[in-house]
């Protein structure tokens, strides 16, 4: 795969107490991280919700998401997980890319810390009041 490749993370139970080391695909084009349900079972992640995906190829499937602690390099964040078929690649998804602040660097297969955005009309000067 272009643009794709392993990165060492761990794998948490809901408490952040207990985690697995695995090696997953990093993939940006994939929503969520995705790990094997019996991994998942065993850290005592549950499902919250049953969501419809589609694969590269085109086809539709529905799995259960839970949520749990994922930490690379040392930072940890509560994210969605997907549970994938037995034996299946650990991938590591965009949306636990972003909680964790790390962007892709393809090139020399690594991740790197990128800053957080607040694109809005809170900085300097503005003397706006948040609605609500």
């Amino acid at each position: 795969m272009v643009g794709t490749f392993h990165y060492a993370i761990e794998v948490g139970d809901p408490q952040g107490t207990r985690f697995e080391r695995v090696e997953a695909l990093v993939d940006t084009g994939a929503s969520y991280t995705v790990a094997p349900a019996p991994m998942l079972q065993q850290l005592g992640v549950t499902p919250h919700d049953r969501v419809v995906f589609f694969l590269a190829d085109g086809r539709q499937i529905e799995r259960d998401v839970g949520q749990t602690w994922v930490r690379i390099d040392g930072r940890s964040v509560i994210t969605l997980v997907v549970f994938g078929d037995e034996g299946a690649d650990t991938l590591l998804g965009a949306y636990t890319l972003e909680g964790l602040r790390l962007g892709v660097d393809p090139a020399n297969q690594r991740l790197v810390r990128t800053p957080g955005l607040l694109m809005s009309a809170w900085g300097k000067g503005c003397r706006c009041r948040p609605s609500g």
